[in-house]
């Protein structure tokens, strides 16, 4: 009887059997790993007792500074410890905090750290990889997978009397917990396209994007330790145009002005409800979101030309905005 011998292949070597997700996300939590902060609060509580709390930062330069979430120092004294991968822990200050934007940066005075790329959320796509790094529950240095579920989210915010919507929020399905928020959600090159701010629910985490408006938001809390917005007292609602004066403008919708406040810049402008804007210093205005966006430090007190539709009239009307004041 003929036996037969079977030759088989060696076994593959351990970075061979790593797939092209795997290997994907490992670089990134290698890249990342050490640029995310473990970062621990003392925050007071009703009564004025001071209970501990945690989250996660990203360091963004060299010289010590991090970003994180407002609502992580939010009500702390203004300083906290952070550790990070390569085992140091350092003292923080908080520089600013934005608590519209749910931003705000930190400093620590030890250097050097090693900084965090910040990538552009508006390259991002749906069913792209993402990679959040953070401290969930005090773990430190967890890292979670998955993509992106949906773009252009909005998330509601408050700052004393002052409300704002953040757009263009980051929907994934990566697992976030509290202690997430803060931490670093990356790109498939590892490089932070999103702060991770909140846990909506399972399978459902959201994160402030990085992109031109908050890397001015983040700039101004680095240089200034806030940031400074333009008010005009009124309530606000999207609107479709009237299909006249669409085709008039070239553009199917604006922004009514359901309703003024006495005494602030719009009712001074002669800004009526019912009145539809569709321009600022002649750029155009299609939604709230967009005016909110230009609502930028530049507006304040100075002159600017709010172009609105008032029935068949279209009227350049002067307003001179306010600082919003939480």
């Amino acid at each position: 009887m003929t036996s037969v011998t079977f030759i088989s292949d060696p076994p593959p070597s351990e970075d061979d059997a790593l797939d092209a997700y795997s290997r994907t996300v490992v670089h990134v939590a290698e890249r990342l790993s050490p640029s995310v902060a473990n970062l621990r609060v003392s925050r007071r509580v009703p009564g004025g007792r001071l209970l501990d709390g945690g989250g996660s930062g990203v360091v963004i330069t060299a010289d010590g500074f991090l970003v994180t979430s407002a609502h992580v120092v939010a009500r702390s004294d203004g300083r906290g410890r952070a550790s990070f991968a390569d085992g140091r822990e350092l003292a923080y200050e908080v520089v600013g905090a934005d608590p519209l934007s749910d931003l705000a940066v930190l400093r620590t005075q030890d250097a050097p750290l090693v900084p965090a790329e910040l990538g552009d959320a508006e390259r991002l796509r749906v069913g792209q990889l993402v990679v959040a790094i953070g401290n969930p529950h005090g773990f430190a240095s967890s890292v979670t997978a998955g993509v992106v579920s949906a773009l252009g989210r909005s998330l509601p915010t408050r700052s004393g009397s002052a409300a704002r919507m953040i757009d263009n929020v980051i929907q994934t399905d990566a697992a976030l917990n509290p202690g997430n928020s803060g931490g670093a959600l990356a790109d498939s090159r590892g490089r932070v396209v999103g702060i991770n701010t909140a846990v909506a629910g399972i399978g459902l985490g959201l994160a402030v994007p990085i992109n031109a408006a908050t890397r001015r938001i983040i700039g101004a809390l680095m240089t200034d330790g806030r940031v400074r917005r333009a008010y005009i007292g009124a309530q606000l609602a999207d609107r479709p145009l009237p299909p006249r004066l669409a085709r008039r403008l070239g553009r199917r919708a604006g922004v009514e002005i359901v309703d003024v406040l006495p005494g602030r810049p719009a009712e001074r402008a002669g800004l009526r409800p019912g009145d539809l804007l569709v321009a600022v210093d002649r750029t155009p205005v299609e939604d709230v979101s967009t005016l909110q966006r230009l609502m930028a430090s530049e507006l304040i007190d100075r002159p600017a030309a709010f172009t609105v539709a008032r029935d068949d009239i279209v009227l350049d009307l002067q307003l001179v905005a306010e600082e919003l004041v939480g």
